[in-house]
């Protein structure tokens, strides 16, 4: 894959393209999106909770199981048997959504809570591909 070092705007003119001067540069995805390879794992956002961290239904999540977790962090973690994707606040012991519409959820002794990583980058597919589908399936 080639990159190409400008700064693209989503309207259209009828002047030459920008990026015509540029030399295109080597870039790996793998390299820019994943820094542990080896405990990275990718899933998909469901629901509308964490529309305020820019993080929309269906989106793809880069989840990093061995960054390090600090209060605000974005996690996936299984609570309780479902995963969920949320701000943890390791100070109250709280999962965070990020819209006023959800109640912050606290975490108990009683609860079975697993931090399963941080995500680090979340991105939008503008077209279903088939083999995500072929995995929900």
């Amino acid at each position: 894959m080639k990159f190409i070092p400008i700064l693209i705007e989503a309207g259209i003119s009828g002047f030459e393209s920008p990026a015509a001067e540029y030399k295109e540069l080597g870039l790996s995805l793998d390299k820019l999106l994943i820094s542990n390879p080896d405990a990275t794992f990718f899933g998909l956002a469901n629901g509308r909770s964490m529309e305020g961290r820019g993080i929309f239904n269906g989106d793809v999540l880069v989840v990093d199981r061995v960054e390090h977790i600090s209060n605000g962090s974005v996690i996936v973690a299984n609570f309780n048997g479902c995963f969920v994707c949320k701000i943890i606040d390791t100070d109250n012991a709280l999962l965070l959504s990020a819209s006023e519409s959800h109640k912050p959820i606290k975490i108990t002794e009683s609860d079975d809570f697993q931090i399963e990583g941080v995500v680090n980058v979340s991105f939008r597919l503008h077209k279903k591909l088939p083999v995500l589908l072929s995995c929900l399936a």
